[in-house]
């Protein structure tokens, strides 16, 4: 059996007195989209930092690619393969929609960041921040400001400029936080497409989403997982549909 594409072992972390990550453990296989619910509070984001590098855990072990990663550094991660998006992503508004790109490029090559503006002159950091536009559909948008685009757009960016650090595994942290109606529909299937070639770890609220696009979903309560599974069982577990599923649904 193939080992998978990301792998936690009972991940632990606390804050003083506060434990908000307890005992995780949970698979990404490739190609495919696992996504991670819960209420506010749960500890999604701080499972995700913990997973990209932004957070060292107390205890317990990361793996990626078969790896330990558990010590490494963001950068580090980031080079073999794992890359995070949104929350971290740091667009550049005065930089048209290809320098931004580019310069994930550019970081992912270990190039300094001290000349920003010729990165997109580059005809290799070019070639290769025009085809993550294209995958996420933004290749028109290439030379307008980041500034200039709709908030949706500007989540197509963020999700380019994780595409342009060449990832294995993708942690997406509610790419359709503060998008309309027909945004995200566009991001749905923009993901979709991305599914079948990476491996997707998604953090979203917008169940309507979560069921459209996962294969696998785990909810995470008061720091732990509570449930795995397909998107039908967990939808129809009363353990989860109590604690967060049901409350959810009911908003809509």
């Amino acid at each position: 059996m193939a080992e998978p594409l990301l792998e936690l072992r009972g991940l632990n972390k606390s804050f003083g007195g506060l434990r908000v990550t307890e005992n995780v453990s949970l698979t990404l296989e490739a190609g495919e989209i696992h996504a991670l619910i819960g209420p506010n509070g749960a500890g999604k984001t701080t499972l995700i930092q913990q997973i990209s590098g932004a957070l060292a855990p107390d205890s317990g072990e990361i793996r990626f690619l078969g790896e330990d990663v558990t010590r490494l550094s963001m950068a580090r991660r980031a080079r073999r393969g794992l890359a995070r998006s949104f929350q971290i992503t740091s667009v550049i508004p005065s930089f048209s929609a290809l320098e931004n790109a580019a310069l994930a490029v550019q970081a992912r090559s270990g190039s300094s960041f001290r000349f920003f503006r010729p990165a997109a002159r580059e005809a290799a950091l070019n070639e290769a921040a025009m085809a993550a536009l294209e995958e996420v559909g933004l290749a028109p948008r290439a030379h307008l400001p980041a500034a200039a685009l709709s908030h949706g757009e500007r989540r197509q960016l963020e999700l380019a400029i994780a595409l342009a650090m060449r990832p294995r595994a993708l942690l997406l942290d509610e790419p359709l936080a503060g998008t309309g109606p027909e945004e995200a529909e566009r991001l749905i299937r923009i993901l979709r497409g991305l599914g079948a070639r990476y491996g997707i770890l998604l953090v979203e609220h917008d169940m309507r989403a979560v069921f459209a696009l996962a294969q696998r979903v785990s909810v995470l309560a008061q720091g732990r997982v509570i449930a795995t599974g397909s998107p039908a069982g967990i939808r129809a577990d009363p353990v989860v549909r109590a604690a967060y599923l049901g409350e959810e649904e009911g908003e809509g």
